[in-house]
């Protein structure tokens, strides 16, 4: 039986994640993937569930568990303490465009993209061998998977936490 239900569970999974299912909103395809719990309790824990529920459209940056992992120790913890919620939803937002940018319509080369985040900028590079986004710290993550389509917008799933700080430097 227990076979059975984790067959059913990861047949939804792959049918949501599949872009084919386009039947949900960017939080609850979030919700439905254990990959992204820790996104998911970020969101939550900065009252975000809701907006991004909304008819957007929206594109998510979503940074997978592991991701969130790779932060310095305690830091999850600490951007999860309800004092530091305005610090955890500029983090969040950052991985948040307010439009429909589906990787077909991210251009060749390196360009800024204006998160909803305003104050901050990312630099998303798109060439032969995908595409990857520098944040404010320097650093760069890559989309491991691209274009999953919800009803409000798309998501693209990332390897690492982006983070605000000095403009990133487009290439």
């Amino acid at each position: 039986m227990k076979l059975i239900k984790r067959t059913a569970q990861a047949a939804a999974c792959a049918l949501a994640l599949s872009g084919a299912a386009n039947a949900a909103t960017i939080v609850e395809i979030a919700a439905g993937d254990e990959r992204f719990s820790t996104l998911v309790a970020a969101v939550q824990a900065a009252g975000l569930a809701e907006t991004l529920q909304g008819p957007g459209p929206f594109t998510v940056y979503a940074p997978v568990n592991d991701a969130f992992a790779a932060l310095p120790e305690g830091t999850v913890e600490t951007l999860l303490q309800p004092e530091n919620r305005d610090q955890l939803t500029a983090v969040l937002l950052y991985h948040v465009d307010d439009r429909r940018l589906p990787a077909a319509g991210i251009p060749r080369g390196s360009n800024y993209f204006k998160p909803v985040l305003a104050s901050e900028r990312l630099c998303i590079t798109k060439d032969g061998s995908g595409v990857s986004i520098a944040d404010g710290t320097g650093e760069t993550a890559n989309v491991i998977i691209a274009d999953i389509q919800a009803d409000n917008g798309v998501i693209h799933v990332i390897d690492k936490v982006l983070l605000p700080g000095a403009r990133p430097a487009c290439h």
